[in-house]
């Protein structure tokens, strides 16, 4: 048996190792008995390459040997792979080189290197995730970010849609409506005030503006302190692992990855009539929109165009939704009808089922006026409406089009844009990965995004086997009366389960603090959706209620704890609360029964 200390048999067992790293194109240092090795062993045979194998185990040398190779990589398990002379790693590290393409490049003894491991493109919730935590693991990473103005040349800062033009914005213009139903609810609580409250549009845009501004900010602070390398850029691939970056100015650059992450997002979908792009906005300007938008015609039917409606109406504008055919398409469709209605008896106009054909501008001025024809899509009437801005949130589309993923092979869903991946994110291309709003199939949210671009960083790039979960992620859509749902839908889980398989079990309910003003007295709507197939797990979450983030968010983590009917029913509920109703439920809804709350 060799010594073991730091004398010459060390040294020669030593050399003894790197002698056989560096002989051997493809080195495995291995146990006989190992599933883990033998799953790498079988990898270079599928692939037809010869592998050396040191069976640890099998010789007297084993546990030394491990010793130095600890000493050696900083691995302490087998497999410990080396691929001319290049030190690969263990099981998962292989084969993610081989899904990446990297481990490929290693066997064909390329000496190509890059200049950063990691290139994102696209700056938003998800792309700051992955590239922060990938850099935390010690890798050079360059994120892109370049805002392509809208029409009406609209721009913002680093930070993606969410910060800029989607949720933040979007909920503190709701909670400014919810303060003006406040002030109106105060006077029943002994709130006495002489003075008119009115709404003032151009303070509220600043402070709010003022505040994105910050986040802007902190978010380029914090790729600094991690060491990201940011560029405001548009990014283009012109050869695989190989970009364009033109910067505003049209100063063109180039560089290169060994991994690539497309974060780009998406920009909201125009009709593709006349005068929509001369004359409409979106909702990447209504945020920063300088003047009140005065009358506004919403087209659309999504949650961008019901919460948009909503703010709208509640800040006191006259406001009308132009509708094609359903509300919150991909929703629970009684949920969607619920918060229409609560919008339609609280000010808000709906014009159902119609499409605009032409927009024309009457007058011009901030804001001006404008002509809308539209069609019906049943019987094919004729309408005309004249007002303020019109705001279209008709869906949008992935920006995908237009940054060379057709030099590089990636394919992409032609009519949408969207990136179809497998469910590690990774594209057809196997060093180019997707995350976020852009992916085929998954849900088009910030904190999904969040998730999968830290989840990925340390996949690649730290030994991680662990994947996103797109199933049961909660949400909100924040209508005047929100609404917050986890899980399957009534509709999808009759599809799934059969209607006889489940149990719907539901009410209606009044919020306390709704009673002494003496409104919306059982509007307010509750359901679950339950597997009797699997002793009534709760399969849909859906609330229809105030502060529905803070309840639906709390039920989240319980639905993937395997929450059932009966331990709902087995909790004790917090009174007098909302969410408590939850923990009363006992109506189902085959039953017909009457659900109207009666007391607290």
């Amino acid at each position: 048996m060799p010594p073991t200390g730091c004398g010459s048999g060390r040294d020669e067992m030593k050399t003894q190792i790197q002698a056989l790293i560096d002989s051997n194109q493809v080195m495995v240092f291995s146990k006989s008995y190992c599933p883990f090795c033998v799953k790498v062993k079988d990898l270079f045979k599928e692939l037809n390459v010869a592998v050396h194998a040191v069976e640890l185990d099998l010789i007297d040398e084993g546990s030394n040997f491990q010793d130095i190779l600890l000493e050696i990589t900083g691995q302490k398990t087998v497999p410990n792979v080396f691929v001319n002379k290049t030190h690969v790693g263990g099981c998962d590290k292989t084969l993610q080189a081989h899904k990446n393409g990297m481990l490929q490049k290693l066997l064909e003894g390329s000496n190509e290197t890059y200049e950063y491991d990691l290139i994102v493109i696209g700056g938003g919730s998800g792309g700051l995730a992955c590239s922060k935590e990938a850099a935390t693991l010690g890798k050079k990473v360059l994120v892109l970010d370049y805002v392509v103005p809208t029409p009406k040349g609209t721009t913002w800062g680093l930070g993606g849609t969410c910060v800029n033009v989607g949720c933040i914005p979007k909920k503190l213009m709701h909670q400014a409506a919810l303060l003006g139903t406040a002030l109106k609810d105060s006077r029943n609580f002994g709130w006495e005030y002489e003075e008119k409250v009115k709404h003032n549009w151009q303070t509220m845009i600043e402070s709010i503006s003022n505040y994105i501004g910050s986040l802007n900010w902190a978010y380029r602070v914090e790729l600094r302190d991690k060491n990201v390398t940011y560029m405001n850029s548009y990014a283009e691939f012109v050869e695989p692992h190989k970009i364009k970056a033109t910067n505003k100015r049209g100063k063109e650059t180039f560089h290169t990855a060994a991994t690539f992450v497309l974060a780009t997002g998406e920009r909201p979908r125009y009709l593709g009539i006349p005068g929509d792009k001369e004359y409409c906005i979106t909702s990447d300007d209504l945020f920063s929109l300088p003047y009140c938008p005065g009358k506004t015609l919403v087209i659309g039917a999504s949650y961008v165009a019901l919460e948009c409606a909503g703010f709208l109406a509640g800040i006191g504008l006259d406001v009308t939704v132009m509708v094609r055919s359903i509300l919150l398409r991909g929703f629970d469709q009684e949920m969607a009808e619920r918060a229409g209605t609560y919008m339609k008896d609280h000010g808000v106009k709906f014009i159902r089922p119609f499409v605009p054909t032409k927009i024309e501008q009457l007058e011009e001025g901030t804001p001006g006026k404008l002509k809308v024809t539209a069609k019906s899509t049943e019987s094919g009437e004729m309408i005309e409406g004249e007002y303020n801005t019109v705001l279209i949130a008709v869906g949008r589309d992935a920006c995908t089009g237009k940054i060379g993923l057709d030099k590089v092979g990636v394919e992409i869903n032609e009519k949408n844009g969207k990136v179809p991946v497998n469910d590690e994110e990774q594209t057809n291309v196997p060093y180019i990965y997707a995350i976020g709003d852009i992916l085929e199939g998954k849900w088009e949210l910030t904190p999904v995004a969040i998730q999968a671009g830290k989840l990925l960083a340390r996949r690649l790039f730290d030994g991680s086997s662990l994947k996103c979960d797109y199933v049961n992620v909660p949400t909100t859509v924040f209508t005047p009366l929100e609404y917050g749902c986890c899980g399957l839908s009534e509709e999808k889980a009759i599809e799934l389960y059969g209607e006889e398989n489940i149990e719907v079990y539901h009410s209606l309910f009044w919020p306390l603090e709704c009673t002494v003003p003496s409104r919306d007295n059982n509007k307010c709507y509750s359901k679950i959706v339950c597997n009797k197939l699997d002793n009534e797990r709760v399969v849909g979450f859906h609330y229809l209620g105030p502060n529905a983030g803070e309840v639906t968010q709390g039920f989240g983590v319980a639905i993937k704890c395997g929450l059932t009917k009966e331990l709902l029913d087995n909790t004790t509920g917090i009174h007098p609360t909302c969410a408590e109703v939850f923990t009363s439920l006992g109506i189902t809804k085959r039953s017909g029964a009457d659900i109207t709350q009666k007391g607290c």
